[in-house]
């Protein structure tokens, strides 16, 4: 999952080179969490979260075809 997570915020920040994508064992599932350059957590977030909500349902339906949890969190 990191890597397709990994895929999908470079081609939407305008600084790819300081996206960092870390995998962490949770209690309830995987979570991946998700660091971008200040300047580009705007863009990463979208109109009322309409973005990253975006993103977060595509990593939780290719999470569910092999029966995992997956959950993207952004990091300040």
């Amino acid at each position: 999952m990191k890597g397709l997570v990994l895929f999908l915020i470079e081609g939407l920040v305008d600084a790819p080179e300081a996206a960092r994508v870390r995998d962490v064992g949770g209690e309830r599932g995987q979570v991946v969490e998700v660091e971008v350059a200040p300047a580009d957590r705007g863009r990463l977030i979208g109109k009322e979260g309409r973005t990253i909500r975006a993103i977060r349902s595509l990593v939780s339906a290719a999470a569910s075809r092999d029966g995992r949890r997956v959950m993207v969190e952004v990091l300040d």
